[in-house]
C-alpha cells in the first residue's frame, strides 16, 4: 500500500493514473482508493437501487453485465477507516490511496511551486517523498520529478509496505 497526497488541482490523480497504468503495464494487479472531503451520491435518484437505499436497506449492490458497485450506508461520523475499505477490496498487488493525508501509511506528495501551495511534508511525517515540478530548497525527503512516472514507479514499489503494518489514526478525515 501506498498513498499520492498533495494541494488541490496538484496533480495527484494525474499521476495515480500514470502510475496504475504503469504498474499494471509491469504485470501487478492494482486497487486504488480516492478519498474526497465532498458528500457525493452516485446514485441516481428514483432509480430501483436508490429506492431500495431510501427504503432503509444499508447496503445495496448495483451490477450490470461489466462492473458493480456496492452502496454502503453508514451511520457513523466521518470517514470509515482505510484498513475497513482495503478488507471489501479484491486480492491485490499494490493498493494506491489518493488522499487519506493523515493516515499512518507511506506517501509521495505531489506539489506545484509555482501554485503557491504550502508542503505537506514538514508535517507529515508519513510523506517520505515530493514529487515536484521543480527543486525545493531545504526539502528533508527525497525530490522526484513529477514527469518521471519510471522514478516515481520505482520508489512507491520500494517503499509501499503491507496493509497490517499500520492503522489509521483516529480522528483523521480522507482529505
Amino acid at each position: 500500500m501506498f498513498g499520492i497526497v498533495g494541494a488541490r488541482n496538484s496533480g495527484k490523480t494525474t499521476l495515480v493514473e500514470a502510475l496504475v497504468s504503469r504498474l499494471s503495464d509491469a504485470g501487478l494487479r492494482i486497487a486504488t482508493i480516492k478519498g474526497t472531503h465532498h458528500d457525493i451520491d452516485l446514485d441516481v435518484t428514483g432509480k430501483d437501487s436508490w429506492r431500495h437505499r431510501q427504503a432503509g436497506a444499508f447496503e445495496v449492490v448495483l451490477v450490470t453485465p461489466r462492473r458493480f458497485v456496492l452502496f454502503h450506508e453508514r451511520s457513523d461520523p466521518g470517514p470509515p477507516k482505510l484498513t475497513e475499505l482495503i478488507a471489501r477490496l479484491a486480492p491485490a498487488d499494490l493498493v494506491l490511496v489518493e488522499g487519506f493525508k493523515r493516515a499512518d501509511h507511506p506517501k509521495l506528495e505531489v506539489h506545484r511551486p509555482k501554485h503557491g501551495a504550502a508542503l505537506l511534508a514538514p508535517g507529515v511525517p508519513t510523506v517520505y517523498a515530493v514529487a515536484t515540478t521543480a527543486p525545493i530548497r531545504g526539502l528533508t525527503v527525497p525530490q522526484l520529478a513529477l514527469d518521471d512516472i519510471e522514478q516515481i514507479a520505482a520508489f512507491v514499489r520500494s517503499h509501499a509496505r503491507p496493509v497490517p503494518d499500520w492503522e489509521q489514526p483516529t480522528g483523521h478525515s480522507a482529505g
